[in-house]
């Protein structure tokens, strides 16, 4: 992604590298690192790869849609959520879709079941983004069918 585009506080994203067709994210300047919901999450060797499966639920308030991924590991970082607690983190890189606009980014796996976005995008993944914070969904609502998740 070359251009200047902007974004919303909040956005539906997809991570095709994942399987995930759609999840709303919040686009947070506070936050320096980006991070998706994961739960269950196993680290495992796939012919000499680091490698991580977890688990999601991509739609807030549903925890009874349960999508799969797996993904290379791109190293493990020590990251400090908003509240002040230390946790260490898989980091993965993928890549983010709006729309038709789409980047690759790192991503840290943390579960998110109590907050209310499923995902942050945080600066260091906003290289040529400018956040309009008065407006949200500039690249379309999602539209709220189940046939949109994939389960596993």
């Amino acid at each position: 992604m070359s251009e200047i585009i902007t974004v919303g506080w909040r956005e539906w994203f997809s991570f095709p590298d994942l399987g995930i067709e759609s999840i709303k994210g919040k686009v947070d300047t506070g936050a320096r690192t980006s991070a998706l919901h994961a739960f269950e999450v196993e680290s495992y060797q796939d012919n000499g790869l680091a490698k991580v499966r977890f688990l999601l639920h991509p739609l807030q308030k549903d925890n009874n849609t349960v999508k799969e991924c797996t993904a290379d590991i791109l190293e493990q970082r020590w990251v400090t959520d908003s509240g002040g607690h230390r946790e260490k983190r898989y980091v993965i890189k993928t890549l983010v879709k709006m729309g038709e606009i789409a980047w690759p980014i790192e991503l840290t796996l943390t579960n998110r079941d109590t907050m209310k976005f499923r995902m942050l995008l945080g600066r260091t993944a906003m290289k040529n983004i400018i956040v309009d914070p008065t407006s949200s969904y500039l690249f379309g609502k999602h539209l709220k069918k189940k046939s949109n998740i994939k389960e596993s």
